[in-house]
């Protein structure tokens, strides 16, 4: 990914000398291993371990590909170039190269996991406190773009905690399921190393063995990986747009933070664009468009061919990079989010009362009118408010049919507020526990 869109600490698990440095570890340990086993001298494996404060040197690496066009040979005739030949001769034994790029790739996507999921640790951090802060804000709730009934900001805010908590329940277990090694040989059968090897490997770099593999890791546990990032993706667009759609001129019952020096428009001096949430809905497009690619590669000729590896080698970095920069942007966002709680009111009383036709429908079911006599009574009061923009409740307190039902008293108490928050705690119980 570019700069622009890119933090330090993730971007350093994709970079070159990261993975041949995991490469290496990968070599090393596997080395230990056979020599334990008895299967190479001890002198030999330790050897290797000379090359473990090696920077090794990306460009001689590549210098060396564009001869023998294979990044693992190239990788380890460099290696032997630190060690010496005849000392690093048994590294690679009975190893074919997907054991190390696919070891490699399962350590990069679980250290990727591990800052994503602390990235998701703040995120939730973010949005308890400002669900807790607007508990009882009061706003309208929309279905279709539309008022529907009152809700509260703070119920808002917990509907986001409780889908971002539950991603990160999937991304701890996409990071479980893509946590595994294969060090099986070229057809993953143990035919030239033993299974203990693996072992070995694997438990130092934190990983589990495969518990079958074929010249590859199965790409089913890349799939879910991958897919779960794009759930991830598509619930940051899905506060996004929450956020860019309260910033709107007509609604401005939220706004992203507008900093000293800031400008909205080259033309509008004006404009305070929603530019943020704007810019993540685009981000949540790039970290999904590794889905499909991921969930093609699981398909793959026998025992393997190489048609993943091009896409992994893009999308592996790509999509965690992106997902990172924008979690840490979306709890920017939320933590610094400006709430206008007058204007939530005051969207709320455009049409007076109108929020309030369902209690009333309820009422006259239950004082004995028929529910279509009930729906017809309130909506041809509605819809003189729609249309005229006069007071809810004074339409039915001049309805006679309404009266009759209701009376005046019942009427006025349809119109309480507190009635649309009284279960608002029960709700927070069960998104953040009791408290």
């Amino acid at each position: 990914m570019i700069p622009r869109y890119s933090r330090p600490d993730m971007v350093a698990i994709w970079d070159p000398a990261t993975k041949f440095r995991i490469w290496y570890e990968i070599e090393a340990h596997a080395c230990d291993a056979m020599a334990e086993l008895g299967v190479i001298p001890r002198e030999n494996a330790e050897a290797v371990w000379k090359a473990k404060d090696v920077d090794f040197d990306v460009a001689r690496i590549d210098e060396i590909e564009a001869v023998t066009k294979h990044d693992v040979i190239a990788f380890l005739t460099h290696l032997a170039e630190h060690v010496g030949s005849e000392e690093a001769r048994f590294v690679h034994q009975g190893m074919t190269s997907s054991d190390v790029l696919d070891t490699c790739l399962n350590v990069q996507l679980v250290r990727a996991a591990d800052l994503l999921i602390a990235d998701m640790e703040d995120l939730l951090a973010a949005l308890k406190r400002r669900a807790f802060e607007h508990k009882m804000t009061l706003r309208v709730g929309r279905s279709h773009g539309i008022h529907a009934e009152p809700t509260t900001m703070g119920l808002t805010f917990a509907r986001f905690y409780a889908e971002m908590d539950r991603n990160l329940t999937r991304l701890r277990t996409a990071r479980t399921e893509v946590a595994t090694g294969a060090i099986s040989g070229a057809v993953g059968t143990f035919a030239n190393i033993d299974p203990r090897v693996e072992e070995h490997v694997c438990k130092k770099l934190g990983l589990t063995p495969e518990p079958i593999s074929t010249q590859v890791i199965p790409r089913d546990r890349h799939a879910a990986f991958f897919a779960t990032l794009g759930v991830i993706a598509s619930s940051i667009e899905n506060v996004a747009i929450e956020i860019r759609h309260m910033q709107r001129t007509e609604v401005l019952e939220g706004a992203e933070f507008f900093s000293m020096g800031q400008k909205g428009s080259s033309a509008m001096p004006h404009k305070k664009n929603p530019v943020l949430t704007e810019n993540l809905t685009g981000l949540a497009r790039l970290v999904r468009m590794a889905v499909i690619p991921a969930m093609e590669n699981v398909a793959l000729w026998h025992e393997r061919d190489i048609s993943h590896s091009s896409v992994e080698r893009m999308i592996g970095p790509d999509a965690t990079v992106t997902l990172d920069f924008a979690l840490a942007r979306l709890t920017g966002v939320i933590d610094k989010m400006i709430i206008f709680p007058e204007n939530m009111l005051e969207n709320m009383n455009k049409f007076p009362g109108l929020v309030m036709s369902q209690r009333v429908l309820l009422a006259l079911t239950q004082a004995g009118v028929s529910r279509e006599d009930a729906y017809a009574m309130v909506q041809r009061n509605a819809l003189k408010v729609w249309e005229q923009r006069t007071d809810f409740k004074q339409e039915l307190l001049a309805d006679a049919d309404v009266v009759a039902a209701l009376g005046t008293e019942q009427i006025e108490e349809k119109f309480d507020m507190d009635y649309h928050t009284k279960h608002v705690d029960t709700i927070f119980a069960r998104v953040f526990g009791e408290s």
